[in-house]
């Protein structure tokens, strides 16, 4: 079975990455390949390494010239899709890993390991941001087991710098600028605090009040969301929480000890781990993830893996690489 797919933005860090993983995937072909600079360009001038996709030739995007696709997937900066998506014919699935449909009607959001079966019955499909990846991995156990409250939750999250994709060195985010620093940004009004709300209003079945604080560090890829809840259970009540959720999920793994970004790189998975004083009613929910992976390419592959009927792992089971 050959499933035809197309990527658009697929010179970009997101679109890059899901041209990676599908040009190994057992089933998923890539037939259609679009970007805006660098239309006109084979793969291979691009992606030099692409092996028998090097001849494809990177078009400018299009919807009304779309060729005949089961899924596309649509890597582009927030406020670019929502127009260009409405043309594609209901035929053609979508997954946009941009943030233009999350929690918009007509659109599933897609957090796999949370709600699998709610994406396997859609063709639309808005894929979560990075930091909502991380962090709702981590607190959506507790939400739904009721171990800490909907209305105090503090996340304090950290990204490497591929998170403002490959456009990012001309807005700040080039190695002179980001060496060497920490900083935080977005404070009180980043755009995933919404999402991070709304997607944990759904779990918990309340109102969730979020603090989110995100951070860019020198580093190429990874997220580690450190969350922070009110809440009596102790830290075994949290694991145990936690392992009983993800039982069956292939993509997430809890772990004892605090979770590292790089356990991740380069792949699909999730760490989470959990700490607790109910002396002091403090939660601590950790989730690590790698932002090109969990938090973009890989999550939008394993959705489209569900909506077309496949294994949830396929093309998904590489090792993360280490060091």
């Amino acid at each position: 079975m050959s499933i035809r797919v197309g990527i658009v933005g697929v010179s970009g860090y997101g679109g890059g990455e899901v041209l990676r993983l599908c040009a190994t995937h057992p089933t998923l072909e890539v037939v259609y390949v679009a970007g805006e600079s660098s239309a006109g360009a084979k793969l291979a001038e691009k992606f030099p390494g692409i092996g028998k996709l090097s001849e494809l030739t990177i078009e400018k995007w299009d919807p009304s010239k779309l060729p005949k696709l089961d899924v596309l997937f649509a890597s582009l900066p927030t406020g670019e899709s929502k127009a260009a998506l409405a043309q594609v014919p209901p035929s053609t699935k979508i997954v946009d890993i941009g943030g233009d449909h999350r929690f918009v009607e007509g659109w599933t959001y897609g957090l796999a390991d949370v709600w699998p079966d709610k994406i396997k019955s859609a063709n639309r499909i808005a894929n979560p941001g990075c930091y909502p990846a991380a962090s709702l991995s981590a607190l959506a156990p507790l939400l739904h087991a009721k171990l800490i409250e909907p209305g105090q939750i503090i996340i304090d999250a950290k990204s490497g710098v591929s998170g403002a994709g490959r456009g990012g060195a001309g807005s700040g985010f080039g190695y002179a600028e980001v060496n060497e620093d920490v900083s935080a940004y977005g404070l009180l009004k980043h755009a995933h605090l919404f999402e991070i709300s709304r997607a944990l209003e759904e779990v918990g079945g309340a109102p969730a009040h979020v603090t989110f604080t995100p951070h860019l560090i020198p580093m190429t890829r990874g997220i580690l969301a450190t969350c922070y809840g009110r809440g009596s259970a102790t830290t075994q009540d949290c694991m145990e929480a936690a392992r009983a959720f993800y039982a069956g999920r292939h993509f997430v793994r809890v772990v004892d000890k605090p979770p590292h970004t790089k356990w991740a790189t380069g792949s699909n998975l999730a760490f989470v781990s959990y700490a607790a004083d109910p002396r002091q009613n403090t939660i601590i929910a950790l989730g690590a993830i790698d932002n090109l992976g969990k938090g973009a390419a890989g999550q939008a592959v394993q959705n489209a893996n569900l909506m077309t009927g496949q294994s949830e792992t396929a093309g998904l089971e590489g090792t993360p690489l280490w060091p």
